[in-house]
C-alpha cells in the first residue's frame, strides 16, 4: 500500500489533509489499490459546516446565470471524460465498464439538467381575497444540507444530490459511502474547478459513525439527503425531527416483477435477468421477487435456468462481462448467507449461487435463482442487495398483485403482460413508487421523480423538477396598494 497517491478532503474552497487514510481497493482485483483516501475528523466536519454556513447569504442571492453556467461546466466536463471517470467507477464499485460509463453519462446530464432549472424558477402572483391587495408565492433556498450516499451508484447518487441543492442556492457538506470515495473526489475536483465560491461546496471523506453523524447531528445544518439502509435512515430521521431540520431517505426495496400467464416468454425472462443480477444486483431498484402465475411458471423457470447459463461474470473492466464482483468481502459474505439461509428455508437452487474463479482475485458470484419458495420465506421478504432472486408461484393476476404488495418496502414494481387491462390495474394499485410495464424495475430517468412509498422512502422525491420540494423553502408574501 505504501506509494499510494492519497486523495484530501476539499473544504472552504481548499484541499485539506488528514491524520488518517483509507486505502481503496478493486472489487475485480484486490492487487489494484486505486488510492488512499482522507478519513475527516468531526473537527474538519464542524469547519465544513461553518464554511457552508458562511458562504449561504451571499450564494442564496446570486445571480441565477452564474449557477447555471457552474452547473453547465461541471456536467460537460464529466461528460466529456466519461470514459476515465467511467473505468474509475468500474475499478471501485464493479460494475462492468459499459454500465459505469452509463453512469458516468447520467451524471453529466443531471448537471445539465439542474444548469437549466436555474433558469425556470417560478412562483405564483395571485389576487388576494381582500380588495387591493396580491400574493405572491416564491421558493427560497433551504440552507446548509448534509447529503449522505451509498456506494452501489458513486457518482449518479450524489450528482442527483447535488446538482439540485447548488441550482436552489444551498450550500453542501458531501459525504460519500468509505467504501468508494474515489468518484466522489473525483467529482468534487470537477466543482472544486467550476467556478462555484469558496464554501458553497465541500467534500468530508470518512466514516458513518464520525462524519455522517457530525453533519446529522449539527444544529447548522438545515437539511439532510441521505440514500442507504433502512436502519441508518430511520435514525436520522430521529436526530432530525428531534432538532426540526429537513430530512430526505431513499432507503430499502423489496421489489416484485409480476409474471402474468399472457407475457411474452423472452422478453419476461430478459427483464427479470435484467431487474435481478445486472449492477451484480446491487440496486434498490432491483427486483428479487419474480411472482409468476400458474399458468406460465414452468417454462419461465426453465427459460430462466437456461438464460441464466448464458450470463458471463468477471472483471469489471474486460470485454464481453455482463456481471462484475460484488463489491466488497462484507457484501459477499452476506450474499453468500441468503443463499444458505433460502436453501434451508426449503427454496430449490434453480442456477448459480456459488463462486467464480477469474484470472484476478477478486468477489465474484454466479447469480443465483430459488424456485419453490414462499412468501414468509426470508428470501422473500429481505433485501439481500445482491445477485441473488427468488420464483414465487401464484395462480393469477389477483394473487400476483396481492403478493407484489405483501412487503413492507415500496420503491419499485414491474409487470410483464400483453394486456392492457391488468397492465393498467397494475399502474392504479401497485404500492409502490415507480411501476414498469414490459420494463426492468431497475432503470430510471434523470428528469423525472424518484422515490417509493412504505419503509422505502420517507420526504419529498428526488430528481427532476421534483427536487426542489426537498431544496427550497416557500414563501408567501402580500402586497397592499
Amino acid at each position: 500500500m505504501t506509494g499510494s497517491k492519497r486523495f484530501d478532503n476539499y473544504i472552504g474552497g481548499e484541499w485539506v489533509t488528514a491524520t488518517e487514510y483509507s486505502t481503496n481497493i478493486n472489487p475485480s482485483d484486490l492487487s489494484d489499490v486505486i488510492g488512499e483516501y482522507a478519513k475527516a475528523d468531526v473537527a474538519q466536519v464542524q469547519t465544513a459546516i461553518d464554511a457552508a454556513r458562511a458562504a449561504f447569504p451571499a450564494w442564496s442571492t446570486s445571480g441565477i446565470q452564474a449557477r447555471s453556467d457552474a452547473l453547465d461546466k461541471v456536467g460537460s466536463e464529466i461528460l466529456a471524460r466519461k470514459q476515465e471517470l467511467g473505468t474509475l467507477l468500474a475499478r471501485e464499485e464493479g460494475k462492468t465498464l459499459p454500465e459505469a460509463i452509463g453512469e458516468v453519462s447520467r451524471a453529466g446530464n443531471i448537471f445539465k439538467f439542474f444548469a437549466g432549472e436555474c433558469l425556470r424558477l417560478s412562483g405564483d402572483y395571485l389576487p388576494s381575497v381582500r380588495p387591493g391587495v396580491h400574493v405572491e408565492v416564491t421558493r427560497e433556498a433551504l440552507g446548509v444540507v448534509g447529503l449522505i450516499t451509498p456506494w452501489n451508484f458513486p457518482i449518479a447518487i450524489p450528482a442527483w444530490k447535488i446538482a439540485p441543492a447548488l441550482a436552489y442556492g444551498n450550500c453542501v457538506v458531501f459525504k460519500p459511502a468509505d467504501l468508494v470515495p474515489g468518484c466522489a473526489w473525483a467529482l468534487a475536483e470537477i466543482i472544486a474547478r467550476a467556478g462555484f465560491p469558496a464554501g458553497v461546496f465541500n467534500l468530508v471523506m470518512g466514516s458513518g459513525r464520525v462524519v455522517g453523524d457530525a453533519i446529522v447531528n449539527s444544529p447548522k445544518v438545515d437539511g439532510i439527503s441521505f440514500t442507504g439502509s433502512v436502519s441508518v435512515g430511520r435514525q436520522i430521521a430521529i436526530s432530525c425531527v428531534s432538532r426540526q431540520a429537513k430530512v430526505q431517505l431513499e432507503m430499502g426495496g423489496k421489489n416484485p416483477q409480476v409474471i402474468l400467464d399472457d407475457a411474452d416468454l423472452k422478453q419476461a425472462v430478459e427483464l427479470a435477468v435484467q431487474s435481478a443480477f445486472y449492477s451484480t444486483g446491487q440496486r434498490c431498484t432491483a427486483s428479487s421477487r419474480l411472482i409468476v402465475t400458474a399458468g406460465i411458471h414452468d417454462k419461465f423457470v426453465e427459460a430462466m435456468a437456461e438464460r441464466m447459463r448464458s450470463i458471463k461474470v468477471g472483471h469489471a473492466l474486460q470485454a464481453g462481462i455482463d456481471i462484475g464482483p460484488v463489491v466488497s468481502r462484507a457484501q459477499l459474505d452476506q450474499d453468500l448467507g441468503y443463499i444458505d439461509i433460502a436453501r434451508n428455508e426449503g427454496a430449490r437452487l434453480v442456477a448459480g449461487g456459488s463462486l467464480v474463479t477469474c484470472d484476478t482475485e477478486g468477489y465474484f458470484l454466479a447469480p443465483a435463482l430459488f424456485a419453490d419458495s414462499t412468501a414468509d420465506m426470508r428470501i422473500s421478504r429481505e433485501e439481500v442487495f445482491g445477485p441473488v432472486a427468488n420464483i414465487i408461484k401464484v395462480a393469477d393476476y389477483e394473487a400476483a398483485l396481492a403478493m407484489a404488495n405483501d412487503t413492507e418496502f415500496g420503491l419499485s414494481a414491474g409487470i410483464a403482460t400483453t394486456s392492457l387491462k391488468y397492465a393498467n390495474h397494475f399502474k392504479r394499485h401497485s404500492q409502490a413508487g415507480m411501476v414498469m410495464v414490459n420494463l426492468p424495475t431497475a432503470g430510471v430517468d434523470y428528469h423525472v421523480p424518484f422515490g417509493g412509498r412504505k419503509g422505502s422512502s420517507y420526504g419529498s422525491r428526488e430528481q427532476g423538477r421534483y427536487a426542489q420540494e426537498f431544496y427550497t423553502v416557500v414563501k408567501t408574501s402580500y402586497i397592499g396598494s
